[in-house]
């Protein structure tokens, strides 16, 4: 059972470190225009310009892909459809919403209030935490479609449960042929 518990912490290492290098890619762009700014001594313009929010919006929109794919990876999953449909309306209302508002808001107006230097960090954050949860939700989901054996179960029984699995995971997409007979 040691083995089995290093191969899922390896797994969740694993996991985590894809999950940041995927922040990381998204965020290196924004980091190059703040670089760029502080070079040139307008650090603060950063947080008043639209770029966290923009960043905040791919986040989220990145978040709530994971959460669809949480979603239909396996039909046996159903039972956790509540969860993951709340969360993806979390995102939609806590983090993407706000951040196109802010936005256009922000591309629209000449005098940008204050309250945005801090709302847009906090976006990110947020997008950030979800995009996490969102990994984190979708690889867990994952795992238990495919069934982890427990410390208790036998070798008979992993080997049951695996072909259970097998037999579980989501058919291929079987689209009707086209014939001579159909039309534009």
């Amino acid at each position: 059972m040691s083995n089995n518990r290093q191969q899922q912490e390896h797994y969740s290492l694993s996991m985590m470190y894809g999950t940041y290098a995927d922040i990381l890619f998204v965020l290196f762009p924004f980091l190059v225009i703040a670089m760029q700014r502080l070079w040139d001594g307008n650090l603060y313009q950063t947080l008043m310009r639209p770029d966290l929010s923009i960043a905040a919006a791919i986040l989220a929109g990145l978040a709530i892909g994971k959460f669809v794919l949480g979603l239909v990876t396996n039909r046996d999953l159903g039972r956790y459809k509540e969860r993951i449909v709340f969360f993806i309306a979390l995102t939609l209302f806590v983090v993407l919403g706000p951040a196109i508002i802010l936005i256009l808001s922000m591309t629209g107006n000449a005098e940008i209030p204050g309250f945005v230097a801090f709302v847009q960090p906090v976006l990110l954050i947020i997008a950030i935490s979800l995009y996490t949860t969102a990994v984190s939700i979708a690889n867990i989901l994952v795992r238990s479609g495919k069934g982890a054996s427990s410390k208790g179960e036998s070798d008979k029984m992993h080997t049951e449960r695996t072909a259970e699995s097998d037999r579980s995971r989501a058919a291929p997409l079987d689209l009707p042929r086209r014939t001579s007979n159909d039309t534009f």
